[in-house]
């Protein structure tokens, strides 16, 4: 049976360990709105986008300069019909050396065309990672997303 989970690719010129860096730099690439640590072992980091998505994950794999893994523990969409279609899934980022440059291999297992939000997070993965995660690592600057202000009615939804 064909693997249908959400998985893209890149290659840079930098060091496995420049990308590993990188990569457990969410702020950095992802978004200016995670709240927690992104760097170690066990933590947990929640992401919110005004009231439009919300997630909580749980780094689950991490291993220098090879591979990250979150586990989803909860997710909130408000264009969904199930808001909770992330929940359960793995984000895995597997870093590779190949010759003189490291590949980058994203993989969001779980995430299948059959899910209600597979274009949409499909299309924004694809620009997260192979453009703003892409850039921190080659250029040493992302694109993160930077939120806007939440309402109070929003923080006490998250929090």
């Amino acid at each position: 049976m064909k693997d249908h989970n959400f998985t893209i690719a890149f290659t840079v010129n930098q060091t496995p360990e420049a990308a590993f860096a990188a990569i457990t730099n969410v702020r950095g690439w992802w978004s200016d709105e995670i709240e927690g640590r992104t760097d170690k072992l066990g933590s947990e980091f929640k992401y919110h986008f005004r009231d439009i998505h919300r997630c909580t994950m749980k780094i689950t794999e991490l291993v220098p300069g090879k591979k990250v893994v979150w586990r989803v523990l909860d997710n909130y969409f408000n264009f969904t019909r199930d808001t909770t279609e992330w929940t359960g899934t793995d984000i895995i980022f597997e870093i590779t050396r190949k010759s003189d440059k490291t590949e980058v291999c994203f993989t969001h297992q779980g995430l299948v065309p059959e899910y209600e939000c597979y274009d949409a997070c499909s299309d924004g993965w694809s620009t997260y990672i192979k453009g703003s995660l892409k850039d921190l690592i080659a250029k040493g600057k992302g694109q993160p997303n930077v939120g806007e202000p939440m309402t109070d009615h929003e923080r006490e939804l998250v929090l």
